[in-house]
């Protein structure tokens, strides 16, 4: 039972934290006169991906690192093969090729760059940490130099800075919105974290599945929310865009910075298998988005039963 607490009780305070920390973020933003599209760019992607980086960091500075990097790829995993899916099933999804093809093209080479760094290294080092955010802020400044000059891309990162209005009115409002959710998301984490590993030695499994599935599946859903949200106001290039932008930070952002702040050993259990799916899901979401620019309830529900599949390989493993 008190594992149970823990998990579902970290997964709420990383949900509602996640969420506190983007709107008080994106209040203090508009106050201070930033523009929309920086705000999507930057404030949203970081902040959806917030309960994934302090997840990781705490447990990669708790030892549990096989933990840290497991939420990783998994939450880029269910990103794509669980929430998109999701959604598309819950409503088709119609994307702008013109608006995705970039950030969908980058995505995808950031997964492949991932899958390469965890089998041909035995750890994610600082130096790969510093590449990897090096990598990120590179992104950013070629996307906001592209995008000032408008267009279908600037259009969905305009988008996202709109998807988790109302924003606090007032900046000191703004303000304790961050800090109380940010608050959240550290003793979260902390809960999540204490609850995974428990579960794993009490159920026998290892700390990268319960990465991989439990862990990965709870960080992933302030991206569920705010992409089915999008979705049903009829913004699907938005909703893309939020699973695209999100496993780039994930990378980029959250497993280079968690490598800076302590090395990540690559888990014995991450396995070809694992970076096939990682790779085959963002292959396919990229191939559904670019041909005929809609994914289908058939093409969504083609991604769940891969992920159905695959969290049953994890069990079964």
């Amino acid at each position: 039972m008190e594992i149970a607490l823990q998990l579902v009780g970290g997964l709420i305070l990383l949900a509602l934290g996640g969420e506190g920390v983007v709107r008080g973020a994106v209040g203090i933003a508009r106050r201070l006169g930033l523009s929309e599209l920086l705000i999507g760019l930057v404030l949203v992607g970081f902040g959806t991906s917030a309960p994934e980086l302090i997840t990781s960091v705490k447990a990669a500075l708790s030892g549990a690192s096989d933990i840290a990097v497991g939420n990783v790829v998994g939450s880029n995993i269910s990103n794509v093969l669980l929430v998109l899916a999701i959604v598309a099933i819950v409503r088709p999804i119609t994307v702008s090729a013109a608006a995705v093809r970039r950030d969908g093209l980058i995505m995808l080479s950031v997964t492949v760059l991932l899958a390469c760094l965890l089998m041909l290294f035995p750890e994610l080092t600082q130096a790969i940490g510093v590449l990897l955010v090096g990598l990120l802020v590179a992104y950013i400044a070629l996307a906001w130099w592209l995008e000032r000059r408008g267009g279908p891309a600037a259009a969905v990162h305009e988008g996202e800075a709109h998807t988790h209005d109302p924003a606090p009115p007032a900046i000191w409002i703004s303000a304790l919105f961050a800090i109380v959710g940010l608050g959240g998301l550290v003793y979260g984490a902390d809960l999540l974290v204490q609850g995974a590993v428990s579960l794993a030695r009490l159920a026998g499994m290892s700390e990268t599945t319960i990465g991989l599935t439990i862990v990965a599946v709870g960080t992933s859903l302030p991206e569920l929310v705010a992409t089915l949200v999008a979705a049903l106001k009829g913004k699907s290039d938005v909703a893309f865009g939020n699973i695209v932008g999100s496993n780039i930070y994930n990378v980029l952002g959250i497993l280079g910075i968690t490598a800076i702040i302590t090395p990540l050993p690559r888990p014995a259990e991450i396995t070809m298998v694992d970076m096939t799916v990682l790779v085959l899901g963002a292959t396919l979401a990229l191939v559904h988005a670019s041909r005929g620019g809609r994914i289908t309830r058939l093409e969504g529900g083609t991604l769940l039963a891969m992920y159905v599949v695959y969290v049953w390989y994890l069990l079964a493993r």
